[in-house]
């Protein structure tokens, strides 16, 4: 195989191991990946960005350490953490099954029950490459409200990713989020962007979660985003997680709010239909 000799040394310096060989690993439009085989034996991936936003990576680790310590949804081993890249364990990849979908659902129960102080985090992070604000507040729906959703519906109209008027309908949903968020939870420990692409199904029949914008949040948020893009076999994600921590009343009609955040970050980001999207999302909430 060859070895690509710039990222190889990089990841020797920061393991103190010699690299066999690299290979790049297919997806992800923000960073690089590449797979390492090591002398040891071993196998991780190294994530690089030329010029990545200050706290980028080390944003990611602390996320990634934090949801490990909850001894919940598995996470990739943290091998080495920098400015410039980050470095974990290799999950072999394998087809997901309905049996690790459940294993899934009652993991992501266990994360989200170990809790968050607060609803927030102590540092400000990313989700994708996008700046995601974390100042603590008080209740998850002001947090939600005034840390997610507005930043980006502003940014939504300066970019014209969304019209005024599209703008106004999410307002008003906005102005309704202490009724529409249900009974009030204490914060949960979220991984903040669970969409399916941040899931490594595992050929040791786990599903092992990756990319992390980790908050104390809903954990409603988690599970509405399994359902944004479609997670395989979600029915039974659900499920499981149902019977291990028995959700809210009324959750279903609630996942159009949860839907807000990340359907204005993508119209921020990519344009296209996600402004329509959203603003269609919150007219079901009126």
């Amino acid at each position: 195989m060859a070895r690509m000799t710039g990222t190889a040394q990089r990841a020797e310096q920061l393991l103190g191991t010699g690299v066999v060989s690299t290979t790049p690993v297919a997806g992800g439009d923000i960073c690089t990946s590449t797979r390492l085989r090591l002398t040891d034996g071993r196998s991780a991936v190294i994530k690089t960005r030329p010029h990545a936003p200050a706290g980028f990576f080390e944003a990611e680790a602390a996320g990634l350490r934090w949801l490990a310590e909850a001894g919940g949804a598995r996470v990739p081993e943290l091998l080495a953490a920098a400015d410039d890249c980050l470095v974990l364990a290799w999950v072999e990849p394998a087809k997901p099954s309905g049996d690790s979908a459940e294993r899934l659902g009652r993991a992501l129960a266990v994360t989200h029950a170990a809790g968050a102080p607060t609803f927030g985090a102590d540092t400000d992070g990313f989700v994708g490459l996008a700046p995601l604000p974390n100042r603590p507040l008080p209740t998850w729906p002001e947090f939600y409200a005034s840390r997610r959703v507005m930043p980006y519906v502003r940014a939504a109209v300066d970019r014209a990713a969304l019209l005024p008027e599209e703008a106004a309908v999410i307002e008003a949903a906005v102005r309704r989020i202490h009724d529409l968020a249900g009974d009030l939870e204490p914060p949960a420990r979220l991984h903040g962007d669970l969409w399916s692409g941040n899931i490594v199904w595992g050929v040791d029949g786990d599903a092992w979660i990756i990319d992390p914008a980790a908050h104390g949040g809903h954990r409603e948020t988690d599970l509405a985003m399994l359902a944004l893009f479609g997670a395989p076999h979600l029915q039974r994600i659900i499920d499981a997680y149902d019977e291990a921590a028995p959700l809210a009343e009324g959750w279903r009609d609630r996942v159009a709010l949860h839907h807000l955040h990340p359907l204005l970050v993508h119209a921020v980001m990519f344009g296209g239909s996600y402004g329509p999207r959203a603003a269609d999302a919150a007219r079901s909430l009126l």
